[in-house]
């Protein structure tokens, strides 16, 4: 049998799914839109992994990651569950053990992490202003009808600089409208927009953070060359862009998920053909204190499984079945 790991990032764009043998060898990589349901997104992407695999693949361990992690740990038996910044530490250390700075850009986020020996110094995130992440470079690819793949080989054949206003999403629109009635040319707006966005990037997240090389760029959007160039030449350092940079969160939860495992020995993972199982949520509000807590009930094929949601513990404090009895 060959011995992998499974990793599940699961975020409000898209979810990725990662398998790693023990040899911390990618088997493969699965990178599919969320589309605002992250269970079906869990589901159709661990269905599609198992239809990929050979028969003689044993998944030892799972890790998740991502805002939806603690639903993907719910609903496979997570043996590790992370926050982002540490599980994309931990792939981007994987890659360049003596990496610095990691800049993440996704579609609805974005966070730099500052490295130093190894260790996480310091993080931000941004999940206010869509101006830093992919959703902005998606609105001005459909306003000027290009397709978000072409972007990046456009704005590396801009010949001219042409400044677009970043500090925010909607002016940033407006000022692309006004450079169009100018008459400047497509390549050089679209390079325009790809500093714009890096500009609010370094302003709202690089604000007096000691960015120092190696820097790993990292996140869907890295598949951009012209955002990578730009990033180039305003930092003036060489930007890495690993190999599987649009699925770096879930190789963290599998290296995660392999440490996790080598020290207790056994696994919480329910198994692959846990996707075909019906999943619901169901919520009510508690009246035992003022607080009136919204608490989430999270049933599989009709059992109760989980509940999450109270600040005092009453409901999320009791374990409702154990794996045994899942299995």
């Amino acid at each position: 049998m060959k011995k992998c790991y499974l990793g599940v990032d699961v975020g409000s764009v898209s979810t990725n799914v990662v398998v790693m043998d023990s040899d911390e060898n990618i088997v493969d990589t699965l990178y599919i839109r969320t589309q605002g349901k992250p269970i079906q997104a869990v589901k159709d992407g661990l269905k599609e992994i198992e239809s990929r695999l050979d028969k003689d693949v044993e998944i030892l361990g799972l890790g998740t990651t991502g805002s939806g992690r603690q639903l993907a740990s719910v609903m496979l038996g997570a043996d590790v569950v992370k926050n982002e910044i540490t599980a994309h530490g931990i792939a981007a250390l994987k890659c360049v053990p003596d990496v610095n700075t990691i800049i993440e850009i996704g579609g609805q986020d974005s966070k730099i992490i500052l490295l130093r020996n190894g260790i996480i110094h310091d993080f931000a995130m941004n999940t206010v202003c869509a101006a830093g992440t992919g959703s902005f470079l998606d609105r001005q690819a459909e306003r000027l009808n290009i397709p978000i793949q072409e972007f990046g080989s456009l704005a590396l054949k801009s010949k001219a600089p042409v400044r677009i206003a970043g500090r925010c999403a909607v002016f940033a629109e407006s000022d692309m409208i006004h450079k169009q009635q100018l008459g400047h040319n497509e390549e050089d707006i679209i390079n325009g927009l790809c500093e714009a966005l890096v500009r609010n990037y370094l302003n709202n997240l690089g604000k007096g953070k000691d960015i120092r090389a190696p820097i790993i760029f990292q996140g869907g959007v890295s598949a951009n060359e012209g955002i990578k160039r730009a990033f180039e030449k305003i930092l003036e350092q060489e930007i890495i862009v690993p190999k599987y940079a649009d699925v770096m969160g879930a190789i963290g939860a599998c290296l995660l998920a392999k440490d996790e495992v080598s020290k207790t020995g056994k696994t919480n993972f329910l198994g692959l053909d846990v996707a075909a199982s019906d999943f619901s949520v169901k919520s009510f509000e508690c009246e035992n204190c003022p607080n009136m807590c919204e608490v989430v009930e999270f049933y599989r094929d009709d059992e109760l499984v989980a509940r999450w949601g109270d600040k005092c513990g009453r409901w999320s404090d009791v374990k409702v079945l154990s794996k045994e009895k899942l299995a």
